[in-house]
């Protein structure tokens, strides 16, 4: 597999200023946004955006952690049975406007899967979707309200985001699988 970092340290952490400056600019008050982070990488996105936002002079936007494993189309799929990992939003998302946020932005399932999670808490009256990678190749009709970076990528690639808090390192690569041919 051939890897190239594609955002640095820095890069994250100028495109997560830029986008916490956007979701502040679309809302006339943030007494109503609530930050909701997929796990794995989503979860400390948001908390990093919830600390820009701060630094920037908004009042507290509190932070929620979502597992949609429960809500995944691809179950059935799986050899293995997923853990589920604890949802946790620390106010009720009745009538706020929610900003989910996750690392890549592939083919939505995973996003529609996090807005089945989020219905079944409550009726919100928005759900806005944030990511630091839009990669394209959707199968499902949707997008991203505030995109880091886009990557146009194949789909034999990846894109891993690594992130300190839970990797030891920021970094964004694209990785080429490259096919080994057995004779």
């Amino acid at each position: 597999m051939r890897s190239k970092v594609i955002m640095s340290s820095g890069d994250i952490k100028r495109t997560l200023a830029r986008i916490a400056h956007e979701i502040i600019e679309r809302h006339r008050t943030l007494e109503q946004v609530v930050l909701v982070g997929m796990y794995t990488r989503g979860v400390p996105l948001a908390h990093r955006l919830a600390n820009n936002m701060e630094e920037f002079g908004s009042p507290h936007v509190p932070v929620g952690a979502l597992d949609i494993r429960p809500y995944r189309d691809d179950l059935s799929y799986l050899d293995e049975k997923p853990t589920v990992q604890r949802t946790d939003i620390p106010v009720s998302i009745e009538g706020k406007s929610l900003v989910l946020v996750d690392d890549v932005l592939y083919t939505g399932r995973s996003i529609r899967a996090a807005m089945d999670a989020l219905i079944d808490l409550g009726r919100p009256w928005a759900i806005q979707l944030a990511v630091l990678v839009d990669r394209g190749h959707r199968e499902l009709p949707i997008r991203a309200d505030y995109v880091g970076k886009n990557v146009p990528s194949a789909r034999h690639e990846e894109i891993k985001v690594r992130l300190t808090e839970i990797d030891g390192i920021d970094e964004v690569a694209i990785i080429e699988k490259v096919a080994t041919g057995v004779s």
